[in-house]
């Protein structure tokens, strides 16, 4: 029978072979004293295994709160752990519970991460994954290989009436943005209703695909209850849009893909919440394992941050989420790696210095929105920042000679992010 293989990264103040054995049995058919009916055929069948054990550092402060340790000593290791697949079938939310329920609550841990997730085959045969992914995206967008999507958020994110958020979408579509989402704030508000922004930006697009051929992708805030969620996507579908945005964490891997089945939208997936699932370096979850749960549900877009980012996570952990949407197990289907949080085009220089790709939807917020020239100069300035890039040039030589991006190095070049 297939098995899952789960590898985690954990500290413990007892011997790392019997942490992993409680990790192993808490999670499978175990618990902390033997129960009538566990038999050894039982076991054998479905219990965990212990696959591979990597010692790693020793430390003398624990992570996280857990046992105290009797000898000082608090040792961590990497450790493969596999379920067979008849432990859950082809079943997301009890996967998510076994491989990251009660475990983090076992005192034998002062600390445990999901680091990764190894699927079987039949994992690529039961799920479709993303329906558009990097190439439809580029297809809906009309944006060609050689440069990303680029892209920006409505700002300010919550209090803009439907005409403003539609007057908004106009500048940047006449300056010819790929992208434009809702911020993950805004769902449906008292001075702007969902349908009637949906209506007021859509009438907008719309036009000015009659006009171009180019359709800007709008990704619409569709996050909330089942069926509230159902009734806005049919909305934004008959609406002639064509991209919706969830925000993951609040509505579950079920929410989202029970959405990304219905296989008619592109499905922008935002991550809000992920410090709280990452950011301790021995607690939660790493970005390869992350991504591909919501691979596997469906989403076509996916955050991961950006160089020089306003946020915490570093250059080189941004570096390793876009390789992973990029690698396409385990559905031979890569996701569009979302790059935002405080980027203008100065960082799209060591972006794509660091991952030699174009394969990204690049979103500048305030990068955009603020330029001293406007909207449109921002949207320009940015698809200058890129072609700049990838053609060879310094940030210097770009800025010399284009004059858009001039002034965002002017405006933003000095508004750096510092970290201790």
């Amino acid at each position: 029978m297939e098995r899952i293989v789960a590898r985690y990264y954990i500290e413990t103040p007892y011997a790392v072979e019997k942490a992993a054995t409680a990790l192993a049995g808490e999670q499978s058919s175990g618990t902390f004293v033997m129960v009538p009916g566990e038999t050894e055929e039982l076991k054998n069948r479905f219990a965990a295994r212990v696959e591979h054990i990597e010692p790693l550092e020793t430390v003398s402060e624990p992570a996280i709160p857990g046992a105290t340790s009797p000898d000082g000593v608090y040792r961590r290791a990497t450790v493969d752990v596999s379920w067979s697949v008849e432990n859950f079938g082809h079943n997301l939310p009890t996967l998510i519970s076994t491989l990251q329920g009660n475990l983090y609550e076992i005192t034998q841990f002062t600390g445990l991460k999901l680091m990764d997730i190894h699927f079987p085959e039949s994992y690529a045969n039961n799920y479709r994954g993303p329906r558009f992914g990097i190439n439809g995206c580029r297809s809906l967008t009309h944006v060609a290989p050689g440069r990303p999507l680029l892209g920006t958020i409505i700002k300010p994110s919550v209090g803009l009436t439907p005409a403003q958020t539609a007057e908004i979408v106009d500048t940047l579509a006449q300056a010819g943005i790929d992208f434009v989402k809702d911020d993950e704030l805004m769902a449906s508000t008292a001075n702007s209703p969902f349908e009637d922004r949906v209506d007021a930006v859509m009438r907008v697009i719309n036009r000015h695909a009659d006009r171009t051929g180019k359709k800007v992708m709008y990704a619409f805030n569709i996050s909330d209850e089942l069926e509230p969620m159902l009734r806005k996507y049919d909305y934004v579908l008959q609406s002639g849009g064509t991209c919706a945005m969830i925000s993951l964490n609040s509505v579950g891997l079920a929410g989202a893909k029970r959405i990304c089945d219905l296989s008619e939208l592109a499905i922008h997936g935002h991550r809000n919440g992920w410090g709280m699932l990452n950011r301790h370096p021995l607690l939660g979850i790493e970005f390869p394992a992350y991504q591909k749960l919501w691979r596997l549900a469906g989403v076509d877009q996916l955050h991961v941050n950006g160089i020089q980012n306003k946020f915490w996570e570093s250059d080189d952990s941004v570096v390793r989420s876009i390789a992973s949407c990029l690698d396409a197990a385990p559905l031979d289907k890569p996701v569009l790696p979302v790059v935002s949080s405080g980027q203008w085009g100065g960082q799209a220089f060591e972006t794509y210095r660091r991952t030699q790709t174009t394969d990204l939807l690049y979103m500048a917020g305030g990068g955009i929105m603020a330029h001293p020239g406007g909207p449109a100069a921002g949207v320009t300035a940015l698809q200058q920042a890129w072609e700049g890039a990838v053609g060879g040039l310094t940030m210097e030589e770009a800025a010399r000679q284009y004059p858009e991006f001039g002034g965002s190095v002017e405006k933003f070049g000095k508004l750096q992010i510092h970290r201790a």
